[in-house]
Formats: C-alpha cells, structure tokens, sequence
C-alpha cells in the first residue's frame, strides 16, 4: 500500500441476498484528501460505504485500512479502527436532548472525563450545538441535524469519515455551510470519503474523484480532472447522481 493510501480495496463484491451490486471494486483513496464518489443510480456507491463499514457483508476481495485487513469487521471494530460513516438521512434520537445525542455518539469511550472532553471540543467548532445543546433533536432545522450527525461523527476523532449524501433537503446555505465543514476538517488531516447529490458541487471542494459505474470503479483521477472531462460530465455529471 502507498504511504498516501488510507483506504484500498481489492475487487470487493458485495450486494443483497441473490443480487450482486458492487462487482469487484479496486481503488485507493488518498490520505488527508475529499474524494467524491459520483455515478449513476445503482452505480453501488451507499452499497460500497456500508461494505467498507461492516453494514454488509464483503463476499469476495479485500478491504485495507492503514495497511491492516478490515474486511468484515462489523461497525464496532471499523469505529475503533478509526473509521466514521455518516449515512443518508436522519440518524438522530428524535426525542432527546442535542447533548444526550452526542454522548451516545461516544458511547464505545468508557472514559466519561474524556467523551465530556470531546463534546466540548465539538460543540466549540459548532457553537449552534452548544447553544441548543439542551434543546430536543427533533426541533433542529435539517441543516442543523446533519451538522449534529457530523458532530457525533467527530467524537470518536476518526481518521476517516464517510459521509453519505450530506445535502439532502438542505438550502443552498446550509450546503455551503456542510461543504466549508468538510474543507475544515480536510486541514485538520482527516480523510473525507464523499457521496453527493449535487456532484459538481462536491467536486469543485474534492481533491479526487471516483466513478462508479455498474459495481466497477471506471475512473479515479484527480476532481479538477473529472471536472474537467467533457465525456464524464455528459455520462455523469448531468443531474439524477444518488443511488
């Protein structure tokens, strides 16, 4: 593996009972980088995120994290490897308290000074967190939702986050917002794994981009590349990315 090579997977196959979705994957993803996983519908990019974090199982190949093989190590072992998945969605307990979600989000720290720790550090980078820190979940605008998922994310200090449809019924806004996050917690060194709707936008902060297409990676290259490349943004940069 590449000292610049967090991530690598080696023609991984996965899917859903009979039906095979990602049909040997091979890529690497660069350390410290965004990388933008983009292509069409059923292309296997959530399917791709939920093999590398043990939600599904790999039934063939090979994933590497840190030179160390993580294939099928269920979520526990990929969160105390170091690795976060932020899925598509709500994931939040609608019912409580900002603060009872964040320190859920630390439940596997059995070091109650430390967690405290880490939620203040959290709520310090999300002051809107800290405000509303005793306020329900459920209250919060979308856009506040998906940055306390991120928050939580962020207490177990990963070197790796994947994050899966950040944007969704967000204003344009709040997008600009997510995305400026995902560019500061670049500078901090941790590597962002990205899935997005809106894949230009999303390219334009990525330092790399991946296509997916038919449970294959087709390209990996750099995201000015991508951006650049008349016959990828016509096959699939053009709208109707999400799988």
């Amino acid at each position: 593996m590449a000292a610049d090579t967090i991530l690598a997977l080696d023609d991984v196959v996965a899917g859903y009972g009979k039906m095979t979705i990602l049909n040997g994957v091979s890529a690497a993803i660069h350390r410290g980088a965004i990388t933008t996983v983009i292509g069409p519908n059923g292309a296997g990019k959530s399917t791709l995120f939920k093999a590398v974090f043990g939600l599904l199982g790999v039934r063939s190949g090979r994933v590497t994290i840190d030179g160390r093989d993580c294939t099928g190590l269920p979520p526990r072992r990929m969160l105390d490897s170091g690795v976060c998945y932020v899925p598509q969605g709500r994931n939040l307990f609608p019912e409580l308290s900002v603060r009872h979600n964040l320190e859920l989000g630390g439940v596997t720290l059995s070091d109650r000074a430390r967690l405290t720790r880490r939620i203040d550090d959290v709520m310090t980078r999300f002051p809107m967190l800290r405000e509303k820190a005793d306020v329900q979940a459920s209250t919060l605008s979308g856009g506040q939702q998906k940055l306390l998922e991120v928050a939580r994310g962020l207490l177990l200090e990963p070197k790796l986050m994947l994050i899966d449809e950040p944007s969704i019924g967000l204003s344009p806004l709040l997008v600009q917002k997510v995305f400026s996050i995902l560019q500061d917690l670049r500078s901090t060194g941790m590597t962002i794994l990205l899935i997005e709707q809106n894949a230009r936008q999303a390219l334009g902060i990525s330092d790399y981009g991946l296509v997916l297409e038919q449970g294959r990676a087709r390209i990996a290259d750099s995201a000015a590349n991508i951006l650049g490349d008349p016959r990828i943004a016509q096959l699939f940069l053009g709208g109707g990315l999400h799988e």
